[in-house]
């Protein structure tokens, strides 16, 4: 094979060991709370063998045997000879923190021996159940044979060995792919009492082969005690690109040889009543008729004797219908369908004023597609964000240990999905919201007890659509942020004067502040003032808000309110000058037309009378420096930034549109108040506000000051 073909099947294996680790990681973490759970121990020994099988095959040879060396433990466990003791879970999750600085290329002498450190005490762990299913004087059942003890024990739901038929057809470059089938089929030969039948009719004569070509496909009738889960194992590096059927044959299943025939869907069931009218042996007429070969009469015949053994009730293995992309196959998808949207919007522009209604009616056609394609292409960027929650378990759980404190971390909502590169910029800023949850938050045991409240601390970790939104809330019921530190914390570091005055809710955003810390020394949890800053910056990149509820001795509650999607985003185009911007809908309320006398300035405060109430505003025309005369009316957009309502006067609503989003790139990078571009549908570019950003800059240079 060629170094490319090696470099992509690493590279294959480094997105599947992840993902696994991340499954053993949860699959963990839920078996310390239900340590009887068979379908979590199974999970668990799952996730050991496919790192086990997969790194061998590619090479990762270390990986390989590290990992078998704690599979060969699991499944001690599955076969209910080892408990799945805290002190085990605690080794396996060390163990799987290796694998993934071996995976990150990590290769120092550090490593192996913590490696050999692991091995030793999981084998130590495993000595005395080991010594004591070997010791010929181990209690058994006086009521089962030695045998069929063990093959008991195997057996998933301790059930009585069952009969499977299976359908084994690789792809025809299985053996480019560095797989040998035949090594497969003695490794499902070893489950129990077999028959395997080699379907071989489409291997070509000597001129037409291709050595580098699997012609062969197999039937195989298994009776075994092991479970389907063992022949799954078998399969799985090779299930995704292979055929394979695995169904359990029912004790009422037919026991006729063309009935089979037909059950299996080797022969059209029409044909095989047509030759039922001759006197002659089932066989022999379907082979007469040439509606068979030989080795389709042979497996059927196979499994007709493998019935009259054994039969059990019929289930048929579903193969997931989906497949693996990469995230960067995607983004270019992303790329030209927006392409796509920005050309069908000229296109459509050019034809609106056309009087061709064949025209007209294929404009309608082409921005039905493209909204069609643009849904799809988003939909597919959308992942569930409960796989980014399980993380956290982990993490709740080492941090309670570490600091004395006992922490049951609860998640809501994990079905709700978001664009996948948003998720990846959440994990960094949830990890540090729920560190200082667990830091600064939750009360030791004695203290919570003191204050009339269970040992136990609890973080809910929730998420739920909110429009075009999502909403991540972090609530713990700990003692509450104390705003009298605050307020003298940030005075000590020069956030604030002395003098300053500030409500509540201003008081908690101070958490936010670069170097800000209320923790009295520094370790390794805290102290440095940078985690929630990080919570803050990311925010703000992803045009999100932060909300902060606390109330003193009864918990703090912090919501992040996130757009759904950055690449393709609802829009309200308006116009100041011959300039066109876009202001994203989900920060609009509403608009109302204004004339210049409505509005006035007191204190250098932009105000206009709205309903009553005097509404704080930002004059965009002086903020871009746009030095033309402002039309007689003008119009107000009102937005909620941050929990107020501002006001953004411009000269003209043109109206809503769906935006893709352009990177500016690095020479614009250092614009404050703009997040991007969009190109419009005659051709002309517009610059997509950031909100929030011009919030606060206009609070800087007093254009704006807060709501009174």
């Amino acid at each position: 094979m060629d170094d490319t073909y090696t470099e992509k099947m690493r590279t294959a294996f480094h997105e599947e060991a992840e993902e696994l680790l991340i499954e053993l990681e949860t699959s963990l973490m839920e078996l310390e709370e239900n340590p009887l759970e068979k379908e979590l121990i199974d999970q668990v020994f799952r996730a050991l063998h496919t790192l086990k099988g997969s790194g061998s095959m590619f090479g990762f040879d270390a990986i390989a045997g590290f990992a078998h060396e704690i599979e060969s433990v699991f499944d001690l466990v599955r076969n209910d000879s080892l408990p799945a003791s805290r002190e085990l879970i605690d080794l396996t999750l060390s163990a799987r923190d290796q694998i993934c600085r071996m995976l990150a290329g990590e290769d120092d002498g550090a490593i192996s021996k913590q490696n050999s450190e692991i091995i030793s005490q999981i084998r130590k762990l495993a000595a005395p159940f080991t010594e004591q299913e070997d010791h010929p004087d181990s209690p058994v059942s006086e009521d089962i044979p030695d045998k069929e003890q063990s093959n008991q024990s195997k057996n998933e739901d301790t059930q009585k060995p069952v009969t499977y038929r299976i359908r084994f057809k690789p792809p025809a470059d299985i053996f480019l792919h560095g797989t040998d089938p035949l090594l497969l089929i003695e490794e499902l030969a070893g489950l129990g009492d077999s028959r395997i039948i080699a379907h071989v009719r489409s291997i070509p004569d000597l001129n037409g082969l291709n050595i580098e070509t699997c012609y062969v496909f197999w039937d195989i009738i298994l009776t075994t005690d092991r479970g389907i889960n063992a022949i799954r194992d078998i399969f799985i590096f090779v299930e995704d690109d292979s055929e394979i059927k695995i169904e359990l044959i029912d004790d009422e299943a037919s026991n006729k040889l063309g009935e089979i025939l037909v059950e299996r869907g080797d022969l059209d069931e029409e044909k095989l009543k047509k030759v039922l009218t001759r006197q002659e042996p089932i066989g022999k007429m379907l082979r007469d008729a040439g509606l068979t070969d030989k080795a389709e009469i042979e497996s059927a015949l196979a499994e007709q004797t493998q019935i009259r053994k054994v039969k059990e009730s019929r289930q048929k293995l579903v193969k997931a219908n989906s497949i693996r992309v990469g995230s960067d196959k995607l983004d270019k998808l992303v790329d030209m369908v927006g392409e796509l949207v920005t050309v069908e919007a000229r296109f459509s522009q050019k034809t609106s004023d056309t009087k061709n209604l064949e025209f007209r009616s294929m404009a309608e056609e082409i921005e039905r597609i493209s909204s069609g394609l643009r849904d799809l292409s988003m939909s597919l960027r959308m992942v569930p964000i409960g796989t980014t929650f399980s993380r956290f378990r982990r993490l709740v759980r080492d941090l309670s240990q570490q600091l004395g404190k006992k922490i049951e971390l609860v998640t809501e909502g994990g079905d709700t999905e978001l664009d996948a590169t948003i998720i990846e910029r959440l994990v960094e800023p949830l990890i540090h919201l729920i560190r200082n949850s667990i830091d600064h938050g939750i009360e030791r045991p004695d203290e919570r007890e003191k204050a009339g409240k269970q040992p136990a601390g609890t973080i809910h970790l929730r998420s739920t659509h909110s429009g075009a939104f999502v909403l991540i809330q972090i609530e713990d019921d700990g003692a509450g942020l104390n705003t009298g530190q605050i307020r003298t914390r940030a005075i000590e570091k020069g956030i604030i004067g002395p003098e300053a005055v500030q409500a509540e809710k201003e008081i908690f955003k101070l958490i936010f502040a670069p170097g800000f810390s209320t923790a009295q020394e520094v370790t390794g949890l805290s102290g440095r003032g940078v985690g929630m800053d990080v919570v803050k910056r990311t925010m703000e990149e992803l045009g999100g808000v932060i909300e902060v509820e606390s109330k003193r001795g009864k918990g703090t509650r912090i919501t992040l309110r996130i757009p759904l999607t950055l690449a393709i985003i609802r829009g309200l185009l308006v116009r100041i000058s011959e300039a066109s911007y876009v202001i994203p809908l989900s920060s609009v309320e509403e608009c109302f037309e204004i004339t210049r006398p409505e509005t006035h300035r007191e204190r250098d405060i932009s105000q206009t009378n709205f309903r009553g109430t005097l509404l704080p505003y930002l004059n965009l025309r002086k903020i871009f420096l746009l030095n033309s005369k402002p039309p007689e009316i003008e119009h107000m957009v009102i937005i909620n930034s941050d929990g107020s309502r501002k006001g953004f006067l411009v000269d003209q609503v043109i109206g809503e549109l769906q935006t893709v989003v352009k990177n500016l790139g690095m020479v614009y990078s250092h614009v404050e108040g703009i997040s991007g571009a969009t190109i419009l549908g005659d051709g002309r570019v517009a610059l997509i506000l950031d909100v929030l950003k011009l919030v606060q800059i206009a609070a800087v240079t007093h254009e704006e000051v807060p709501q009174p």
